[in-house]
C-alpha cells in the first residue's frame, strides 16, 4: 500500500514538473513578434497543434490541458495575432480569449517624411487625415531634448520632428490608436538606435546632431544603393565645408511637395531657404526621416577627389572631379536633368 502511495506521489510530482515545463514560455533570444493566424471554427486541439508546429509552445497536450483546466474551451477567438516566444501558455490563451493583442503592422520606410507617415496611417484607417501633421506641430515633445529648439524657415508640415522619426516596422493596435503615442515610439527608437547604440559615431563625426541628421536626410534622398551613401556623403560635406552650394534638387522637391513631377526653372528659383540650388549651406532642417545607414554615412563620409555626381538612365551613379567632366557625364548618361 505504501509503495502504491509512493508511486502516486512520484507520478504526481513528475506530472506537475512536466506540466510546469510544458506550459512555460519557450524563451530564447528572438524578441521579434511573429504573426499567427487562428482560423474560425478551429478546435482547441487544432489551435494547440498549430501553435506547436509554429514553435510557440512546447507541448500541444500541455496547451489543451491548460485550456480545459481553466474551462476555456470554445472561448478562444479567431483572428490574426502577433506573439512572442517569451509568452507562456497562459499569456497566449489570454491573448486569444480577449483578442486584445491583435495588431497591425505599420512599416515606415527610410526616407518617409512626416507627410508620408500621415498618409500611410490614414490609408490604414488608424488616424484622421492630417492628424500626424497637426501633432508634429502642436503636441508637446519637450522631453525629447535632442530635437532642434527652433528652425528658421522650417517646413511647417514636419514641425520639429522631421528627420528624427526612426524608420522601422512597428506593431500597433487599431483600437485606441493615438498619433502622439506612435510618434513618441518613433522618437524613442531614434534615441535608442542612433543616440545610444551608435553614440560614438555621432560624437566623433565633428558635426552637430542637427547638421548630421539634415545631411543624412539629403543622402537618403540622393542615393539609390547602399554603396553610394558614404561617397555622396563625402562629396556633399566637401561642398559644405568649402562654402559651395550643395545643389540638391531633393530639397526643392521637399519644400514644394513635388515627389516625382518635373522640377521647373521657376522651382529652382524659389525663394526658400530649403532651395540648395539658390542658397549655400544645409537647408534649415531635414527633408526626410533617414535610416541608420544614411545617418552613419553622414557621420563617416568617404574621402574622394570628386565634387559632382549624377545618376544615369541605367541606374548607375557617375562621379566627376570637375564641372566639365560632370557635364560630359550628363550628356552621355542622362541627356538633361539629373540628381546631383
Amino acid at each position: 500500500m505504501k509503495k502504491i502511495f509512493l508511486y502516486i506521489i512520484v507520478i504526481s510530482a513528475g506530472f506537475a514538473c512536466w506540466y510546469i515545463y510544458a506550459t512555460a514560455a519557450i524563451g530564447g533570444d528572438d524578441a521579434m513578434r511573429k504573426k499567427v493566424i487562428i482560423k474560425p471554427g478551429w478546435s482547441t486541439t487544432q489551435i494547440a497543434n498549430h501553435l506547436h508546429d509554429e514553435g510557440f509552445i512546447r507541448s500541444a497536450l500541455g496547451f489543451r490541458l491548460y485550456v480545459r483546466s481553466q474551462k476555456l474551451d470554445g472561448t478562444l477567438q479567431a483572428g490574426v495575432f502577433l506573439l512572442l516566444k517569451t509568452q507562456s501558455v497562459s499569456d497566449i490563451v489570454e491573448t486569444f480569449r480577449t483578442g486584445k493583442a491583435e495588431e497591425v503592422i505599420a512599416t515606415i520606410p527610410e526616407g518617409f517624411t512626416v507627410l508620408d507617415i500621415d498618409n500611410l496611417l490614414f490609408s490604414m484607417g488608424l488616424i484622421e487625415k492630417g492628424e500626424v501633421i497637426r501633432c508634429s506641430q502642436e503636441c508637446d515633445f519637450e522631453t525629447y531634448d535632442f530635437l532642434p529648439e527652433n528652425i528658421t524657415g522650417l517646413a511647417q508640415r514636419g514641425g520639429r520632428l522631421e528627420g528624427y522619426l526612426f524608420p522601422d516596422t512597428y506593431y500597433v493596435q487599431e483600437e485606441g490608436f493615438v498619433a502622439k503615442f506612435f510618434l513618441e515610439r518613433m522618437l524613442n527608437a531614434f534615441r535608442k538606435t542612433v543616440l545610444t547604440k551608435n553614440a560614438e559615431a555621432v560624437e566623433t563625426s565633428g558635426r552637430t546632431l542637427d547638421e548630421l541628421i539634415t545631411m543624412a536626410s539629403l543622402i537618403e534622398e540622393e542615393t539609390r544603393k547602399e554603396e553610394e551613401r558614404t561617397m555622396v556623403s563625402g562629396i556633399l560635406w566637401k561642398r559644405f565645408d568649402d562654402g559651395r552650394g550643395l545643389g540638391v534638387d531633393a530639397t526643392v522637391r521637399y519644400i514644394l511637395n513635388k515627389q516625382t513631377e518635373v522640377i521647373t526653372h521657376g522651382d529652382l528659383n524659389s525663394n526658400s531657404a530649403y532651395n540648395t540650388r539658390k542658397f549655400r549651406g544645409l537647408p534649415p532642417g531635414p527633408i526626410a526621416n533617414p535610416g541608420l545607414p544614411s545617418i552613419l554615412a553622414a557621420a563617416k563620409p568617404e574621402t574622394s577627389p570628386y565634387w559632382y555626381y549624377l545618376h544615369g538612365n541605367d541606374g548607375q551613379i557617375y562621379y566627376a572631379k570637375t564641372n566639365e567632366e560632370h557635364n560630359t557625364n550628363r550628356y552621355f548618361h542622362i541627356g538633361s536633368g539629373s540628381k546631383e
